[in-house]
């Protein structure tokens, strides 16, 4: 039986265990491993890909490469081959043209398409209208111009259907110049380092985690102690108030917020009434409506946690501190605040955490701005970046270096609070006088 029950607890962790390994321990490894690569959307996350572009054809020329191998790079063949003939049969021209097609020119190659439609204007059932002209052109084209290849066989294949022959150095440089997969650098911390956004955005990130940190302790606690010492009825109704702005939906809330602060908003109307002109106050004073956004959220979860910690101290120790003469304010400072260490590091950390890496309330109110970089936080640059530009060129490779950033910083803040709070006093079982 003892031995059973020594196995419980491994039992009772096993869950949890695997939960942090597939939802932290792997995707944070990932990020570290895809931090040193040049993936974007230009190479994709799939292996080599062999793409021969007009830009490419222009860099080929710029690298010396011999000037007929590139015009023939990007020349189109017009091929009636079995691929060809197949492709005709399904381009919906009348069944009489299709045969005709297939008994005359069937094997026929054609150099351009002004040859294509002459031997086109030959046949008895040729088309008649230029639309269905270029429905054969299109059927039977062949060419490499924006093609992906996958493997090198494949390019190599790809040359051969448009008669293109090379010996092995040419086609070995060409693989090297045409290849647009990603590869394994250390870029990414380099560029990372000498960016001029970097501090600014740097700088945002500690601007708007320090104050909108304060706000949200400092504010849900202020909601918990005054709610504390209201009547039943009251403090119920006004702790379900403040959970509004939790519960909303992200998009309204903000929306509301966008209201509010619109030049004919609600607060232009207001301060309309002591003769301040309308303005768009968001986009005067961007940080200090983010921050108040974001603020109002983060005290209505910590309210809701310190709320329930005040209600959990002992009645009989603040009835105590009654008796000794201790008034609200000094019943907080002495006895309330000192029983709420645990549930402050709790709060603390986690809102550290969640401000550090949430963007949110940011993309939807401001999206950076207004301006360049405005209220770009480093959460919000690494969204940008990976996932969503102005460019176009989606960069996964520096995104994700952005992300193990965050996630060091996070790690380095977690033990910070931890030290601060002197965590092994906190979780330490109670002295036992005798």
């Amino acid at each position: 039986m003892r031995g059973r029950r020594s196995l419980l607890p491994v039992w009772f962790m096993l869950p949890a265990s695997v939960a942090v390994t597939v939802f932290f321990v792997i995707p944070v490894f990932m990020t570290f491993v895809f931090s040193f690569t040049s993936m974007s959307s230009d190479t994709g996350i799939l292996g080599n890909r062999y793409i021969v572009t007009e830009a490419t054809i222009r860099e080929l020329t710029e690298r010396g490469v011999d000037a007929d191998l590139v015009k023939r790079l990007g020349s189109r063949v017009f091929a009636f081959d079995q691929a060809g003939l197949a492709a005709v049969g399904k381009s919906g021209l009348k069944p009489p043209v299709v045969k005709e097609i297939e008994e005359k020119l069937a094997g026929a190659v054609f150099g351009s398409e002004k040859e294509l439609f002459a031997a086109l204007k030959s046949l008895k059932n040729r088309p008649r209208s230029f639309r269905d002209r270029k429905a054969v052109s299109k059927a039977v084209v062949n060419t490499i111009v924006n093609r992906e290849f996958r493997t090198a066989t494949g390019f190599r294949a790809g040359l051969a259907s448009i008669n293109v022959e090379v010996d092995d150095a040419t086609f070995d440089r060409l693989l090297g110049l045409v290849n647009t997969s990603w590869s394994w650098t250390t870029k990414n911390y380099v560029e990372l380092l000498a960016s001029d956004f970097t501090l600014k955005i740097l700088a945002n990130t500690m601007f708007y985690v320090f104050f909108t940190l304060i706000f949200n302790v400092g504010f849900a606690l202020v909601l918990a102690l005054a709610t504390f010492y209201m009547p039943s009825g009251q403090s119920k109704f006004f702790r379900a108030v403040w959970l509004i702005p939790r519960i909303s939906p992200s998009v309204i809330y903000v929306m509301l917020w966008k209201w509010f602060t619109f030049d004919s908003g609600f607060m232009s109307y207001f301060l309309g009434t002591f003769g301040v002109a309308p303005e768009n106050w968001l986009n005067e004073y961007p940080w200090t409506f983010v921050i108040f956004a974001n603020g109002f959220v983060g005290a209505s979860m910590g309210m809701i946690i310190f709320a329930s910690a005040v209600l959990a101290i002992p009645r009989d120790v603040l009835h105590a501190a009654e008796v000794d003469g201790a008034y609200p304010w000094q019943q907080v400072r002495r006895v309330i605040l000192p029983m709420m260490a645990w549930p402050i590091l709790f709060v603390t950390s986690y809102q550290t955490l969640s401000l550090l890496t949430s963007f949110e309330y940011i993309l939807l109110l401001t999206d950076g701005g207004p301006g360049f970089f405005t209220t770009e936080t480093w959460a919000l640059n690494a969204y940008h970046t990976a996932l969503s530009n102005y460019y176009g060129n989606l960069r996964y490779g520096f995104g994700a270096t952005l992300a193990v950033v965050l996630v060091v910083v996070g790690i380095a803040l977690s033990l910070l609070y931890l030290r601060l709070f002197d965590f092994k006093a906190l979780v330490a079982e109670p002295p036992i006088e005798s």
